[in-house]
């Protein structure tokens, strides 16, 4: 497996992370959750760096933003408790596809 893989994984958690902290951030008021933030999104870009030694800047990012989207969006009908109409969830369905078509057919996700 190409670390770049691992260290994509890693982005996208610090990502997340730090994406589910802004909001909690009120406008970067709130001292703790600011911190998350810029420490998490730090990481994630830092990782992000690292991944484009390996893998392509149009795949990786692909799949930075991709996976990113589908997890806040989990979390904030999970813990935020917003809604996700039909609409959402078809889009979210159609960004999960388009990652997959790239993972499995296209031959610029291997190199």
């Amino acid at each position: 497996m190409n670390i770049g893989y691992l260290y994509l994984a890693v982005a996208i958690a610090a990502e997340v992370v730090a994406t589910s902290a802004l909001k909690a951030s009120e406008g970067f008021t709130k001292a703790g959750p600011s911190l998350i933030v810029a420490a998490g999104y730090g990481v994630a870009f830092y990782f992000l760096s690292l991944v484009l030694k390996t893998v392509p800047v149009g795949v990786a990012y692909a799949l930075w933003s991709g996976v990113g989207i589908v997890l806040i969006s989990l979390i904030g009908w999970l813990f935020m408790k917003q809604h996700l109409d039909a609409g959402a969830i078809a889009g979210i369905g159609l960004i999960v596809s388009g990652v997959l078509v790239i993972q499995l057919f296209s031959k610029s996700a291997a190199h």
